[in-house]
């Protein structure tokens, strides 16, 4: 990555429930009324969980935000879950911006 950081710039967190299987720092989808679950490969995600507690995350919807990923492109992007926690290019997905890319599979992005 580069000297630049772009940690909590724009950031809108919103609390939810959590699904069981979800982990602070992977993307996350929509599975109830105010609930999130895991995706899977393709999926379109909503934000990337933070650390669940008693049931309830935050999870950042808005803003720049730290992904894992591979392989990604940097500029305007569109990403889909890559079923791992992480993100990945896709045909149908969300609007990013990936604004940093490390060949270890860190990424940067602008939801």
């Amino acid at each position: 990555m580069s000297n630049c950081s772009f940690d909590g710039i724009g950031a809108v967190v919103a609390t939810f429930a959590v699904d069981e299987g979800v982990t602070g720092g992977q993307v996350v989808k929509v599975t109830g009324n105010g609930q999130v679950g895991p995706c899977t490969d393709g999926d379109k995600f909503c934000g990337v969980a933070l650390e669940p507690r008693a049931g309830l995350a935050g999870v950042q919807v808005k803003g720049f935000v730290t992904v894992s990923g591979t392989g990604l492109a940097l500029g305007a992007a569109t990403l889909a879950a890559d079923g791992k926690g992480g993100v990945k290019n896709a045909a149908e997905g969300v609007s990013a911006i990936v604004v940093s890319a490390d060949e270890d599979g860190t990424a940067v992005i602008c939801l």
